[in-house]
């Protein structure tokens, strides 16, 4: 099956599910899930070697914007380790200094898993619209993680925006985020 397909049948499903109400009054949802917290107003930005080029237009991009940028490094293409900025952008988000992250490395997926080890993060790996818009829609991800390698500016400036602007649908999504950060919780 090819990705455009692929792509066609996801916005398909998308948009048949359409907006779904909050949680139920008698099913709280976590306080670490961002339906209600309104706008996003402050960004907390990372990336390695490999992300360090799109960091810095996104930076530009945030700031045309009016995002206010939080810049966790790196300040080069020197050769640096991802789980070190992947950690801050994460932190920054968690201890809720910024309302999201973003962090770039050369393909995202790595520091997808360094941010998702701190405690209260959904760190997601976005390549297009698509997966932008159901992280979160459906997951409430708060720390979007970015190839620098694989994408160019055009569409990572696409992928943020969107990422920026889509809201939590909570509904059924709830008891499913709910239960991810859950894992969180207990003791393995």
């Amino acid at each position: 099956m090819d990705r455009n397909r692929i792509e066609r049948i996801v916005e398909e499903v998308i948009s048949q599910t359409g907006r779904i109400s909050p949680a139920p009054a008698n099913q709280a949802p976590m306080s670490n899930v961002t339906e209600n917290k309104g706008t996003v107003k402050k960004i907390a930005i990372g990336a390695d070697h490999g992300g360090f080029p799109l960091k810095e237009s996104l930076v530009k991009f945030l700031e045309s914007k009016g995002y206010r940028v939080a810049d966790q490094g790196t300040d080069s293409s020197a050769a640096v380790d991802y789980p070190d900025f992947a950690v801050k952008v994460a932190r920054a988000v968690a201890s809720g200094d910024c309302d999201r992250g973003i962090m770039i490395d050369s393909l995202g997926m790595a520091s997808a898993m360094a941010a998702n080890k701190v405690r209260g993060i959904r760190a997601a790996m976005c390549y297009d619209l698509t997966t932008a818009r159901s992280s979160r829609e459906h997951n409430d991800a708060n720390v979007l993680t970015l190839g620098g390698k694989i994408l160019e500016f055009a569409l990572a400036a696409e992928i943020v925006d969107l990422w920026l602007t889509t809201a939590f649908a909570g509904g059924r999504h709830w008891p499913r985020v709910n239960k991810v950060m859950a894992i969180e919780r207990r003791r393995q």
